[in-house]
């Protein structure tokens, strides 16, 4: 058994937005030569996911306001009270209770089979860094173990 390590980042652009990373992980699965085994995908963010899903438009919109609707960036969050929060502040903090409460759902990372040298997707299966915040560049973690 072996393990192959790449870090790699994205920029997002908006919020909420679905990043196809497809790509990015089926290079990494080439460059470590596994045949079988196991990949997985992991954010390295708490307001942003890994998620799999469908990559057509009119999906990703649904989801969007899904996303909204579970967690509105116009309710009350006591994270972004900043006159009384005193924990984990930086600088340039910004008011992102609702991204945080949207992660709960979504979780940061993913793992897919590998077979054959391939990561063994469903027909439409596509991987999605997930922005909640505020646009930023994103590291995500692609670890694959196998032989």
């Amino acid at each position: 058994m072996r393990a192959f390590t790449k870090c790699l980042t994205v920029r997002s652009t908006r919020a909420p937005e679905f990043i196809d990373i497809t790509e990015m992980v089926v290079k990494a699965v080439g460059e470590s030569e596994v045949e079988a085994g196991i990949a997985v995908v992991f954010s390295r963010h708490t307001t942003a996911a890994i998620k799999l899903n469908e990559n057509e438009p009119l999906l990703i919109k649904d989801m969007e306001h899904f996303l909204g609707r579970i967690a509105s960036q116009k309710a009350y969050y006591g994270h972004n009270d900043f006159a009384i929060r005193t924990v984990h502040m930086h600088e340039d903090e910004c008011p992102n209770g609702h991204a945080h409460c949207q992660h709960l759902m979504l979780g940061s990372s993913e793992m897919i089979p590998i077979v054959d040298g391939q990561l063994s997707f469903g027909q439409w299966q596509r991987v999605f860094l997930v922005e909640l915040d505020i646009p930023k560049e994103r590291e995500f973690i692609v670890q694959i173990m196998g032989e």
